[in-house]
This record gives structure tokens, C-alpha cells and sequence, in this order.
């Protein structure tokens, strides 16, 4: 037997949460379909928590046009519905000559996209507002913030729920097809099920290339390559060195990691980059060292055993090349052919930030069919 709704959202994570609200809050009546026992349990829940500001995108991506509305809609929903959040800015920060020259290009960049709060604080403002820092040159990225990530998927879960939406978790999507009356798909897990409509959004992270090449009637040459990247943190044990995000130059990070307070007030460094061949967790101890000599960049006052493993995260990414210059992909009709579906691929940083834009870009596509 096959049951029909009108739109299908694969993918419990913030940004299929987030196109599930989008879709139950313009009068779709919306099935959630997740794969694991708990909702966001990879890319959403292991990441930096950073509400991006939008500095070094390259300029008319997708990237760069919706994190600033992301980030908009973010600040908006976030007190609105009790989600964790503070806008505690971002530094910036070179730490010689030869890096302070990348500032303005990075200033510049920001304002061609359209942010044009960003400033250069002097010596004397950089100590008040963080006294351990090492730095050369500053930039400030005033918009920039944190977030409960848990919080804001549980809150847009709830507003979905609210407005009519149905959450199916333990339930992976095996295939499907697309039919002249709409599009197939076959759930597994416990109570296996064919379900039909007439808009399905495939925003299953990891398994979103995996899904479609399942999906008979999609082209298979509109599906594009995966490449997994791991990324470990490290966490100040007892210390709580920093209350500001501390960014590195972009083209620093083999060499360097982010700096990067929690809503609690916990201090993380990272992610690093290392290539991944599957979807595993673990915190390799090894990598202490890098951490020490990456976090001494910004904080010269470490001691030993002032950093202990903290968690892994895997990016889904369509390329080797960084988060600013690998853009998301969103396919609908016009690539693939097929009406009502919208496809998701490549959705890493800064997608928790851009997740209520791609939420209402996905709307407005779906809704031109």
C-alpha cells in the first residue's frame, strides 16, 4: 500500500528541519523522514555552533547570498523562540605583518556581499576585550555569533509539529521513483512504507548523493561526487581563555584552528582537515601536538594539560577545496528534469547559519513547479 502526503523531507537535520517548517508554515501538509533514532545526529550537531556572518563567500554564491539572511532570520527566530544564542562578534586576527595585508582584501570581500559592519579595532580595544590574545592586526566581525544548535532544531521540529508536520525517525530510505503522480519512496526500519508526493526535498546530508542515485528518474549525471572531510576539536580543559570567536586567516588553516566559545562558555579549538573514508567519530590523541602549537598562535600562555579531546565532526563536501570557496548545490527541475524535487548536496559551513535561507529558497523553487 502506498501513502500519499503532499511534501516528503529526507532529512531531520537543521536544514531539513528547517525546509520542513518552511513548508508546514505555507499550508503543506509535511513528512519528516529520518534515518537515525534522534534527530540531527551527524553534521548539525558537530560543528563550531558559529552564526557566520557572511565575511569571505566568494561574492553572488549561494553561500554568500543566503548566510546573510540566514543569519538575519537567525537572530530573529532565535529569542522569539527561546533558542540560546549570543552575538558575541568575531576577531579576525593576524598575527604578523605579512598577514595584517590580507585584512583589507577580506574587509572588502565582506562588503561586496554586503556586510558592512566589519571594523578594525586598535591595540588598546583588542586587550580590553581579550587580554590573552596574541595578535598583529584585528578585524572585527560584530554580527558574528554563537548558538545552541540543539535548541534551534528542537525549536524548528516544534513550529513544524505545530503547524501540522509528522516526524518518522528510524526510517532510512531504501529507493524510489518518480511516477506521473508524483515521487516514490520506499522507508525501511520498523514499519516499512512506500509514501507519495508531490514535493520531496532530499536534505539527508551524508546520504543525500547516496539517495538520488536510488531515485529512478533522476539523472544520474546531475548527481554529483562526495567527499568526506574529518575534523577534530580540542577543548580548554578549565580555562576560559577567550569569549570572542578568533578566526584565523583563511589561508592559514592548514597550520591553524578556530577558536571557538560554546553558549556555556567552554572554549573549543578546531576543526583540523584530514581526508575521511567513512563516517566515524573518533578523536585520534595523537593529534594533540598540532593543537598545542595551533592554539599557541593565538594564545601564547597555554600550558600543558590545558587542552583535552573534545569531538569529530565529517563534513559532506562536493570538493577538496575549503568551506568560503566550495559552494552549496541545489538542484530542482531545471537541473534534473523532475517536478517537485529539490535536491541538497555539499551543505557544510556555513549551512546551520544559512538554514532558514536555503529553507525559503527551497520554498520558492518548489513553489514555481
Amino acid at each position: 500500500m502506498t501513502e500519499t502526503t503532499d511534501c516528503v523531507v529526507i532529512g531531520a537535520g537543521v536544514i531539513g528541519l528547517a525546509c520542513a517548517r518552511e513548508m508546514a508554515l505555507a499550508g503543506h501538509e509535511v513528512v519528516i523522514i529520518e534515518a537515525e533514532d534522534i534527530i540531527g545526529m551527524h553534521t548539525s550537531s558537530r560543528n563550531t555552533s558559529c552564526i557566520h556572518a557572511g565575511i569571505n563567500y566568494v561574492p553572488g554564491s549561494l553561500k554568500a547570498k543566503l548566510v546573510l539572511r540566514g543569519k538575519e532570520l537567525l537572530y530573529q527566530f532565535c529569542p522569539e523562540h527561546g533558542v540560546g544564542h549570543r552575538r558575541c562578534g568575531k576577531l579576525m586576527v593576524a598575527t604578523d605583518e605579512a598577514g595584517a595585508v590580507e585584512l583589507p582584501k577580506l574587509k572588502a570581500n565582506a562588503e561586496t556581499n554586503g556586510l558592512d559592519d566589519m571594523e578594525f579595532l586598535d591595540a588598546a580595544r583588542v586587550r580590553e576585550m581579550e587580554p590573552a590574545l596574541a595578535f598583529h592586526t584585528v578585524l572585527y566581525s560584530p554580527s558574528s555569533g554563537i548558538i545552541d544548535t540543539h535548541e534551534l532544531m528542537l525549536a524548528l521540529l516544534g513550529e513544524a509539529e505545530d503547524n501540522g508536520a509528522a516526524l518518522a525517525l528510524s526510517s532510512p530510505v531504501l529507493g524510489g521513483r518518480v511516477t506521473s503522480e508524483g515521487i516514490e519512496i520506499q522507508v525501511g526500519g520498523r514499519e516499512k512504507a512506500n509514501i507519495r508526493s508531490r514535493f520531496c526535498i532530499n536534505a539527508a546530508g551524508f546520504g543525500a548523493q547516496k539517495i538520488a542515485a536510488a531515485m529512478d528518474g533522476v539523472p544520474p549525471e546531475t548527481v554529483p561526487g562526495q567527499v568526506l572531510q574529518k575534523g577534530i576539536y580540542y577543548v580548554a580543559a578549565s580555562k576560559r581563555p577567550f569569549s570572542h570567536l578568533i578566526y584565523p586567516l583563511p589561508g592559514e588553516h592548514e597550520g591553524a584552528v578556530h577558536v571557538s566559545p560554546d553558549i556555556s562558555g567552554a572554549v573549543r579549538f578546531g576543526p583540523n582537515t584530514m581526508p575521511a573514508d567513512s563516517i566515524e567519530y573518533s578523536v585520534d590523541e595523537s593529534y594533540a601536538p598540532f593543537f598545542y602549537e595551533a592554539a599557541r598562535r593565538f594564545w601564547p600562555g597555554i600550558e600543558d594539560g590545558d587542552l583535552v579531546p573534545g569531538w569529530a565532526s565529517i563534513r559532506p563536501k562536493t570538493s577538496n577545496e575549503r568551506a568560503s570557496r566550495n559552494d552549496f548545490i541545489v538542484q530542482d527541475k531545471t537541473v534534473h528534469g523532475v517536478d517537485g524535487l529539490v535536491n541538497l548536496y555539499g551543505i557544510e559551513s556555513p549551512g546551520m547559519t544559512s538554514s532558514m535561507a536555503i529553507a525559503e529558497h527551497v520554498r520558492g523553487l518548489v513553489s514555481a513547479t
